[in-house]
């Protein structure tokens, strides 16, 4: 039966599927093939679609093969099997850390990693905007398109402060970058 077999084949690529995307490519070949789903030519078309649609690649790769080979059951059948062992990994991870995260130790340990974290994401964007504004140490080029989006970018994010009394949201905050790389880079 079709629906047992894709959900066994997309079970198999969702619990020994590890190292991201890319590394979930060679098994989702294997099963797709061994299978008989797709030609290799077809499933490496897909791949590339999968890679360009929204989404993690397994679950936009399992939901196409479904739907091709059983219509939309098939896609809900290998899309669920596919993050099946996700779900119920994450279920236990959480079932766990409400217990241990009410350690004092474990507290601490958080607690010191957190400016940490944040260092790493403020020297990650502050190297992101020098090295699209003013380019490589080696090779110094000023682009001044990109200074003035990144100037307009933190000047709407603290005007919408100021004004609105509450922070900009991501989303806005990507749709109007676009809407300004879009027109200043046009000009």
């Amino acid at each position: 039966m079709i629906y047992l077999d894709l959900f066994l084949g997309f079970l198999k690529v969702g619990c020994f599927a590890f190292g991201g995307a890319y590394g979930a490519i060679p098994l989702i070949r294997d099963v797709v093939l061994s299978y008989g789903w797709l030609s290799d030519e077809t499933l490496t078309y897909m791949i590339a679609v999968s890679e360009s649609t929204p989404g993690p690649i397994m679950v936009n790769l399992a939901t196409y093969i479904g739907s091709n080979q059983a219509g939309f059951l098939g896609a809900v059948v290998a899309t669920l099997a596919v993050v099946l062992p996700s779900f119920l990994i994450i279920l236990l991870v959480t079932a766990l850390l409400k217990t241990v995260l009410k350690n004092k130790y474990v507290q601490a340990v958080l607690r010191g990693l957190k400016p940490c974290v944040i260092g790493i994401v403020l020297a990650t964007g502050i190297y992101m905007v020098l090295g699209n504004c003013l380019g490589t140490i080696s090779a110094i080029k000023i682009n001044m398109q990109a200074i003035i989006i990144t100037v307009l970018l933190v000047a709407s994010m603290f005007c919408y402060k100021h004004f609105a009394k509450k922070k900009l949201s991501p989303i806005l905050l990507i749709i109007f970058a676009a809407f300004s790389g879009a027109l200043i880079y046009a000009i």
